[in-house]
This record gives C-alpha cells, sequence and structure tokens, in this order.
C-alpha cells in the first residue's frame, strides 16, 4: 500500500474527465495493478463499444482481477455493478471538471484513438450534468457517492496528471475530503 493505506481504489467522473488517466497514474506511482471498468463492460468489439457484457459476467471477471491483485485502482463508473464489487473499494476518487472541457478532451481522444468522434457519444455526455438518476449523470454519480460506506474524496477543476495524483494521495492522507482547484 505505500504511499496511502488503500488496498482498492476506484476513480470515477463524467467521461473525459480524466478517470483512465488518473487512475492508471494513480497505480503505476502506488506499484498497484490497474483495471479499467471499460474493459469488463464492453466486449472487445470493431468498431469498439458497440456489445456489452452482461452484468453478472462483468462483475466476475472485474472481481477475478481484484482478487488476484494484492492492490488494484480500477477507473470508471461502477453504478449497478452489484454490492460485491461497488462494496470492494477501501477509497473513491470521484473527478469533475466543467463540460466544456470535458467534451473538448473526448473530442481529442476520440480522434487520436479512433480517427473519428462519434456526434451521439458528444451529445450523450454532454447531457451528464443535468441527466437523472436513470442514466449515467452527476445525479447518479452523487447517489452512488452518498451510498459507499468507504472514503470518498473529491477532485474538482483541471490540473496536470502528476499534480491529480499528488492531491489525491494528499487528500487519501488527510482528512479532507474535497480540493477544488482554480484551473
Amino acid at each position: 500500500m505505500g504511499e496511502i493505506p488503500y488496498k482498492y481504489i476506484n476513480v470515477v467522473g463524467a467521461s473525459g474527465s480524466g478517470t483512465t488517466t488518473l487512475g492508471r497514474a494513480l497505480a503505476a506511482r502506488l506499484g498497484s495493478t490497474f483495471f479499467d471498468a471499460d474493459d469488463f463492460y464492453w466486449m472487445p468489439t470493431v468498431p469498439p463499444f458497440s456489445m456489452k457484457r452482461s452484468a453478472a459476467k462483468r462483475a466476475s471477471m472485474l472481481k477475478k482481477g481484484m482478487t488476484s491483485a494484492f492492490e488494484a485502482v480500477v477507473s470508471g463508473s461502477l453504478c449497478s455493478w452489484g454490492r460485491d464489487i461497488e462494496d470492494s473499494f477501501e477509497l473513491v476518487i470521484f473527478l469533475a471538471l466543467p463540460t466544456k472541457l470535458r467534451l473538448e478532451r473526448i473530442e481529442r481522444r476520440d480522434i487520436a484513438l479512433y480517427g473519428r468522434c462519434e456526434p451521439k457519444f458528444l451529445d450523450w455526455a454532454a447531457r451528464y450534468d443535468e441527466g437523472d438518476i436513470t442514466c449515467r449523470s452527476l445525479a447518479l454519480h452523487e447517489a452512488w457517492l452518498s451510498d459507499r460506506q468507504c472514503r470518498v474524496i473529491r477532485l474538482e477543476g483541471d490540473e496536470t496528471v502528476e499534480e491529480r495524483v499528488e492531491r489525491a494521495i494528499a487528500l487519501a492522507n488527510s482528512g479532507e475530503k474535497h480540493a477544488r482547484t482554480a484551473r
């Protein structure tokens, strides 16, 4: 566990908020295994993200991965994955960024990875702040976070990956639960 006293960490937030980037960097810094929820949620298809795994299958796969890892950082939303998965974390880090910045990041990322950005996906991501609890939204995440029995910390605003890693570690080791940056 090294720098922080948590074995299993979940990094969650809206699409484009940096959950995968922070999760990967935090895992590398802590010497933990990294998992991305998308790798369990979606079947490997061409084009990607077109066929979902069953809820039972994805939960089983992630649980198996986590139990085989001594320590793990999991990026992505795990709402409705089942209490066994959802309650297995000792720390949840919630990331928040302004919608405009998230959409710019999504567009850059998708063009770099796939050669294009799907307009339907951008429209879906843009509705995160206004959606209700029936879809992946801020309201759903807030409800899910309020139900967690573990420590929850929040990182708001734009920072470099290194700054976010440092902030997450500092908050995890302090009594604070919230950090907002000016950027």
